[in-house]
């Protein structure tokens, strides 16, 4: 799960910095605009992807063993 959480941040991360320089919602313009129900449904599982990664800065890490 932390994993899919963070390529969906990710994706998020891109298509913001693709608006800020250039002015292109690339999740609008492959879904449709950005009142298509797949444009929203991708924003959607973005911003819950991103909540789910706020949790991984309060866990604590498991030190890993090596055998």
């Amino acid at each position: 799960m932390d994993r899919l959480a963070l390529i969906l941040v990710i994706i998020g991360a891109l298509n913001w910095g693709l608006i800020g320089l250039f002015n292109i919602d690339l999740v609008a313009t492959i879904f449709g605009g950005q009142a298509a129900i797949l444009s929203r449904i991708i924003y959607t599982l973005v911003g819950l992807a991103g909540i789910w990664a706020t949790t991984l800065l309060f866990r604590e890490r498991v030190p890993v063993r090596e055998h």
